[in-house]
């Protein structure tokens, strides 16, 4: 198992092109957010442009759509097209999000499950989508040479599971589960476990109890998003994410304390753990 650090990350996070434009910064695109649910989205999107993605791209149910127009100032936000408008969409990007605030409905977990089938860039799963892909765990298996990433904490991951208990060894779990399934697989948690189908296994070393609450994990899902869409190798660049997502929330735990942070904090602090890392 590698231990992820500093040095790691710093490996891992290319000098930005001098010549570039926002299209050699990655093209990502989102599928999130439903009534009740506005903040997921908005975490998501907001998080992938503080990592440094060119174009971010938000697709969210129509009747949530001018809540998240002004939630998201650099993302650009729309209402769901139909289903093979938003398929063109996301084949079309550099790296594909499905599931924070998405909800639990049939016709759209249905959806998820279609868009995992035939979704081609690689693709990241989280909350409601890994919640949908749970009860149809067959389509990971259609996407053994795609890239996928799933972003689950302990409770989504026994769903994926079908309620087989983590047990003590969670390295271990998080690794029968990506060989399985052909994926990689983020065990969020205290020093949280990065898992790849071939065996590798990295384990984070930042973090802290002021980042459990609410909104956190969409905050990293938009960061994975991010560096994958940048084009950064998902060795490097899953790891990197989960590291400087905890490095971002030490950040806001040492000027806020642990109790009083939120994710809008940790998100402001994303430019500073990328910052810190890249002098």
């Amino acid at each position: 198992m590698t231990q992820v650090t500093e040095a790691f990350v710093k490996e891992s996070l290319p000098v930005r092109d001098r010549n570039g434009h926002k299209g050699t910064f990655g093209k990502v695109h989102i599928l999130a957010g439903s009534v009740g649910f506005t903040g997921a989205p908005a975490f998501a999107a907001n998080s992938a442009v503080r990592t440094g993605s060119g174009l971010v791209f938000l697709s969210v149910p129509e009747k949530i759509w001018p809540i998240l127009a002004a939630k998201c100032s650099e993302a650009m936000p729309s209402p769901v097209p139909d289903f093979d408008t938003l398929l063109d969409k996301m084949n079309t990007a550099d790296a594909v999000l499905i599931g924070p605030g998405l909800g639990r409905i049939r016709k759209t977990d249905i959806r998820t499950v279609h868009l995992a089938e035939q979704v081609l860039p690689p693709l990241v799963l989280d909350a409601d989508g890994i919640n949908a892909v749970a009860e149809h765990i067959h389509v990971l298996k259609t996407r053994r040479d795609r890239l996928t990433v799933l972003t689950p904490h302990d409770g989504e991951f026994l769903r994926l599971t079908q309620g087989k208990e983590i047990g003590p060894d969670r390295e271990q779990a998080a690794a029968y589960f990506a060989r399985e399934y052909g994926c990689v697989l983020v065990l969020k948690g205290h020093r949280t476990i990065t898992a790849f189908p071939d065996g590798e296994t990295f384990v984070n070393t930042t973090g802290n109890p002021g980042m459990a609450k609410g909104g956190s994990g969409d905050v990293l899902a938009g960061m994975i998003l991010s560096l994958l869409g940048q084009g950064i190798d998902p060795k490097r660049a899953v790891p990197s994410a989960v590291w400087l997502h905890g490095r971002a929330g030490d950040l806001a735990a040492a000027d806020l304390g642990e109790y009083g942070m939120t994710p809008t904090d940790l998100l402001e602090r994303i430019p500073h753990a990328i910052q810190g890392v890249m002098e």
